[in-house]
């Protein structure tokens, strides 16, 4: 906790208004926003920042400060006008663009866009399981590098929500694991005002939220209005106190409080209009113009602002005692800070796939070489572990008796686990994966969309990636996901046809700087000669023609190269000469030079057949209009997998006969 004296309920409650205005002001200006969260949330991120909050507004990625998180992201005006009145960079002309084209202060936080936002939020609950990301992160680092007298690690993860977070399904899954793995410097203020957008929550949301984060394992505070400082910070002092369960502390508050639509819905989503204006300035007695804040305000937060200089200069003399007295473990510690990756490619030469095998099992080869080089690689499986390969088989589990662990049991958590792997990266330090079915991505989605548009480079290992799943039918065999996530902006979608592309694109996954989906088979495909490091373009020539100009090009990525490469052999003895061109990131070959596309794929050649057991929508742009695309419009069906890629028409014949029609258009 920040040792401040205690200021004047005056100032507190001055400051605790200048959000309030502030916050408004930019709503009001902008003709956009939601000013019901900021004035019934403002004294509790006030207490928060002013009393506890361990930051450094002059730093903000010092690694020991406590992370505060808006879940509840709709709110951003607030989140805002704290950053500004306690010193980062953010100026009042900042606040005053308010959700304004190039602005630093869009309509919801987004991460490293802005000075001090943690996490993009806005999705309602993914704050939360970012939260606890966060938390696990510490609890873990803090159990690999803490000694006796040197607490180098030792932080709390702070959360803002809302009752749309808590209804949300993800916050059911992230609180469960939270209280699972007893993260117990993880506390969530739950702004409890009782109203959503269509009106109050007893219409929807009538459960009893103490017994429901009691059965989760959580402590529950409960502070009965929210405008109380002094309960306030009692509460969170409690919450601090007990490290052996998250805390949730319950503050009872009005939405628009203070303007004539306090306690309606009618404040939640809308500017407030400057007659309301007006009479919230008259109810707070606030007798400034618009974006003009008293002096005394300014000084105070100020100068709270400052003394965290003085907790990280501290902090800062503390490791230069430890990197004395602990001198590898500060260097183990300044290696996983500066989480670069380690050199991979010597895998190709050196990792030799001999006879046919599943993707997924060459993928758990080569995760578990990198677990021993990587030290900080961590992550796991929604209880797939053992399905998915995906398990560092010389580590243990990570749990509330073993915090050092690597591994981790998500359980049956798909929604959260992808949340939680964006957020034990976000917190620094760490390499983080997960993994599940392929099919249930969709489960993921939000999570792989806003860890793509943060730009983090987090890992997604979904495996049974097609039709080869076979027996468990249409419900489990991905057909529409492999479109679904190649249209997300910045995601890369890695597809594998052998042991060396899959070592490409774990190469590409550890290199990048935006997240990557490993799409693994079930099945065991063969091993092809020419594969390996020509795969990190995304595209290239696998079995090229005889010719310098192929009469028609092949395209296929995964377990349908094999049966091209049937096709190319048997149409070489009916005189035609084909290309093979693995693709197994769409988007890599898309970002490689225009001459390089064009010597993969000339134009001049339109006799193109291009093949996926997936939605044909990926493979329009290759094909061209006189092109032929083999691939599954419909879903799939149930049967022993060899049976329906025969059934689907991926087989050397059909693609054969398919050469045959391109070439004849």
């Amino acid at each position: 906790m920040l040792n401040n004296n205690q200021p004047t309920k005056k100032i507190d409650e001055l400051s605790v208004d200048a959000l309030r205005m502030l916050s408004v002001e930019a709503i009001e200006k902008a003709n956009s926003g939601h000013p019901g969260l900021p004035l019934g949330c403002a004294p509790i991120t006030y207490a928060l920042f002013s009393k506890f909050l361990k930051f450094n507004p002059k730093d903000t990625k010092w690694q020991d400060r406590d992370r505060f998180i808006l879940s509840a992201g709709h709110g951003s005006s607030l989140y805002y006008a704290l950053l500004h009145l306690f010193g980062y960079d953010i100026t009042i002309e900042d606040i005053q663009n308010f959700r304004q084209l190039g602005s630093k202060t869009a309509g919801h936080p987004e991460y490293k866009h802005t000075p001090g936002i943690e996490t993009t939020t806005g999705p309602l609950g993914q704050g939360i399981a970012n939260a606890v990301g966060f938390a696990l992160a510490e609890s873990h680092l803090a159990a690999i590098f803490n000694r006796e007298k040197y607490t180098i690690v030792d932080h709390y993860t702070y959360v803002l929500c809302g009752d749309g977070c808590l209804q949300e399904g993800i916050s059911y899954e992230a609180c469960s694991f939270a209280g699972t793995q007893k993260l117990g410097k993880l506390i969530l203020l739950y702004d409890d005002n009782g109203i959503t957008i269509e009106g109050e929550t007893k219409v929807t949301f009538t459960e009893d939220i103490v017994k429901r984060f009691h059965a989760q394992g959580w402590q529950v505070i409960l502070v009965p209005d929210a405008n109380d400082l002094q309960t306030l910070t009692k509460a969170i002092h409690t919450a601090k106190k007990n490290t052996e369960k998250p805390s949730l502390i319950i503050c009872k508050s009005t939405i628009g409080y203070g303007s004539p639509l306090a306690g309606s819905e009618e404040s939640h989503g809308a500017p407030l209009g400057r007659e309301n204006v007006i009479q919230l300035k008259n109810t707070l007695s606030w007798k400034h113009d618009a974006f003009i804040l008293p002096e005394e305000v300014k000084q105070h937060c100020l100068a709270i602002g400052r003394k965290g200089i003085v907790l990280q200069g501290k902090w800062k003399k503390l490791f230069e005692e430890y990197s004395i007295a602990y001198p590898k473990l500060a260097a183990l510690y300044k290696q996983y800070m500066e989480n670069e990756s380690v050199d991979l490619s010597d895998l190709i030469k050196t990792l030799t796939f001999d006879k046919p095998e599943a993707t997924r099992n060459s993928s758990s080869t080569i995760l578990n070489i990198i677990a021993q080089r990587q030290p900080n690689m961590i992550g796991g499986s929604a209880d797939l572990g053992s399905s998915n390969k995906s398990i560092m088989q010389k580590f243990d589990y990570i749990s509330s008796e073993n915090r050092m662990g690597k591994n981790i049991h998500f359980g049956v958590r798909e929604h959260a686990m992808a949340a939680i792997t964006n957020g034990l990266y976000l917190h620094g330090g760490l390499r983080s994966y997960c993994a599940t079915f392929f099919v249930f991505s969709d489960y993921m989605k939000n999570a792989m969309r806003l860890s793509a548009l943060m730009k983090l480079p987090v890992i997604y290992i979904l495996t049974h990636d097609s039709i080869g799943v076979g027996e468990d039918g249409p419900t489990h065999q991905p057909i529409e996901q492999l479109i679904a996530l190649r249209s997300i902006p910045n995601m890369q979608v890695f597809r594998p046809c052998d042991g060396k592309e899959t070592i490409a694109g774990w190469i590409l996954a550890m290199q990048s700087d935006r997240p990557t989906a490993l799409i693994l088979s079930r099945q065991n495909l063969p091993q092809f000669q020419n594969s390996g490091l020509n795969a990190l373009k995304g595209g290239y020539i696998l079995a090229d023609s005889i010719k310098a100009v192929p009469d028609a090009i092949l395209i296929s990525c995964g377990s349908e190269i094999a049966p091209c490469m049937q096709a190319k052999q048997q149409l070489q003895k009916q005189g035609i000469d084909v290309r093979v061109v693995s693709m197994p990131s769409i988007e890599v070959f898309e970002r490689q030079s225009s001459s390089y596309k064009e010597a993969v794929l000339p134009s001049t050649v339109t006799a193109r057949v291009c093949v996926e057991a997936a939605s044909s929508y990926s493979w329009h742009r290759y094909a061209g209009l006189k092109g032929e695309i083999i691939a599954i419009d419909t879903f799939g069906t149930s049967g022993p997998a060899h049976k329906l890629f025969a059934y689907f028409g991926f087989t050397p014949e059909n693609i054969i006969e398919k050469v045959y029609k391109a070439m004849n258009k």
